[in-house]
């Protein structure tokens, strides 16, 4: 049987009423909204309907049901009124019951029904048809806890993030209208999807990171890889780390974003669900030597509970942590993916002087320049970070020359914590950026100012801890002087 609508939006007539005089209502915004921006992603305009009576005299069956079995998608608008009202739960029970006859509400691993979130509403109260479904929220809460809803009324901002979940919403219908293909009879019916190649879970995180998951998760689907967990994980253990197990045994690599505060523990759990989430992974990893794992942090995070302080604190030595910017992280994600195929001879150069890395944040180039004038008068030929450019251009040259160099040494100046913990990890990632032969040497400068802080940055067990002009001689006699590549 041939689909005649593509789409039918349930809601409560309440949340359609306007807040403001001369203003439509906010369904009737979301029905337009959809209807462009799916013509716009398909190239023809959708077909799209919705009750307008809703009046509780009309006969049921008579206005609705019949037209469920040829319509392709449901989006039901959840809100305080809908999950009370029997009318808008019926239509939902209704259509579930007539997508079983036509191929099932789900189709490859997808659901038919399209769980939009208007006004925020407890778990449990959801219906059971969309209960374990993630959803597309369409508010976020502010500083005091209060929900503020996406519409153009509440300021620039929420009519942006109205947009931004609008698209997000037509994309995903758009892929799975794009499911369904005409045969030579005009008729409309599923086509069978090959399994993603590549799929990739993507962690639960707080909702102070929410936008950022968004964001990467928008960017990893218009690439075309599968995303999990598709469905909400369970709110109890141990069936929370069943779920997560599977999910990963799925998947190719895993992403975690770790924000400021700690997140809920599942019921049974001592642990939160960001932590869980992670724990499970580095198994994953350790049993699966292909399985990649990413953490991410941005700069200057200041956690918010003492237990968010000691995760972070535990991550800090991880390898595969990286606190940089969030367009920074899709790039390494992106190079992470679709690795650049390495010469098969090494790029480590055979003949030439020793190249020392010397890594600086740039407001130390002064205080570097004795450093760097003794190394080169000694025979080496020294490199420093490349400091203009954008983003992307200064994380791939500083990847390159740890590819190349023979020695790295950090110089800790006017530098802070977080400074100093990434390019430490950066140290421990250097295979992983293309490099097969070990450095010679490894040294960690720190400058002045010498304060007991400062030490406890710099003790590692990853380089030689240098602290003056005579240690960096005995550095360069004891471990890099007639050095062999």
């Amino acid at each position: 049987m041939g689909f005649e609508d593509d789409i039918f939006i349930s809601y409560a007539h309440i949340d359609n009423h306007p807040l403001t005089e001369g203003q439509e209502g906010w369904i009737s915004d979301l029905h337009r909204a959809l209807g462009i921006r799916l013509a716009q992603l398909r190239g023809e305009t959708p077909k799209i309907w919705r009750d307008l009576k809703l009046q509780g005299n009309d006969y049921f069956g008579d206005t609705i049901v019949e037209r469920f079995p040829k319509v392709a998608l449901l989006v039901s608008v959840l809100s305080p009124r809908y999950v009370k009202s029997d009318w808008c739960v019926k239509e939902l029970k209704e259509f579930y019951k007539a997508a079983a006859t036509t191929g099932g509400v789900r189709v490859a691993d997808k659901s038919r029904i399209f769980k939009v979130i208007k006004t925020p509403v407890e778990r449990k109260q959801h219906p059971q048809e969309v209960q374990e479904l993630l959803g597309y929220e369409f508010y976020q809460f502010d500083q005091s806890g209060r929900p503020i809803e996406f519409s153009k009324i509440f300021g620039v901002e929420a009519e942006r993030n109205y947009w931004t979940k609008v698209n997000d919403l037509a994309y995903d219908m758009k892929q799975m209208l794009d499911k369904f293909s005409s045969n030579s009879n005009g008729a409309v019916e599923q086509t069978p999807i090959a399994p993603t190649e590549t799929t990739i879970y993507l962690a639960e995180t707080t909702f102070d990171l929410v936008e950022e998951r968004n964001k990467v998760k928008r960017e990893l689907q218009q690439r075309g890889y599968s995303v999990l967990p598709e469905q909400s994980l369970p709110p109890y253990y141990p069936d929370f780390e069943q779920v997560v197990r599977e999910n990963l045994e799925r998947c190719k690599l895993s992403i975690h974003l770790v924000g400021a505060r700690y997140g809920m523990v599942p019921e049974g759990a001592e642990r939160s669900l960001v932590v869980l989430q992670n724990e499970l992974a580095v198994q994953h990893s350790q049993n699966s030597p292909d399985f990649l794992r990413l953490v991410w942090m941005p700069v200057g995070l200041q956690p918010q509970e003492p237990r968010q302080k000691e995760f972070i604190t535990s991550l800090q030595s991880d390898a595969d942590l990286f606190q940089t910017s969030l367009e920074e992280f899709k790039t390494i994600i992106k190079d992470k993916l679709n690795p650049t195929p390495q010469p098969t001879k090494d790029i480590i150069a055979e003949d030439g002087p020793l190249r020392v890395y010397l890594i600086c944040d740039q407001r130390d180039r002064e205080a570097i320049a004795p450093f760097d004038d003794y190394l080169y008068d000694q025979g080496f030929e020294v490199i420093l970070p490349l400091f203009e450019g954008d983003e992307a251009q200064v994380r791939q040259y500083h990847q390159e020359q740890l590819q190349v160099c023979d020695v790295v040494i950090i110089y800790c100046g006017d530098v802070n914590e977080p400074w100093v913990r990434t390019k430490l990890g950066d140290l421990r990632k250097v295979y992983g950026y293309g490099r097969s032969k070990p450095m010679l040497a490894k040294g960690i400068f720190m400058g002045e100012p010498h304060t007991e802080q400062k030490r406890r940055w710099c003790r590692t067990r990853e380089a030689q801890l240098i602290q003056s002009v005579n240690d960096l001689e005995l550095f360069v006699a004891q471990h890099i002087r007639g050095g062999q590549r």
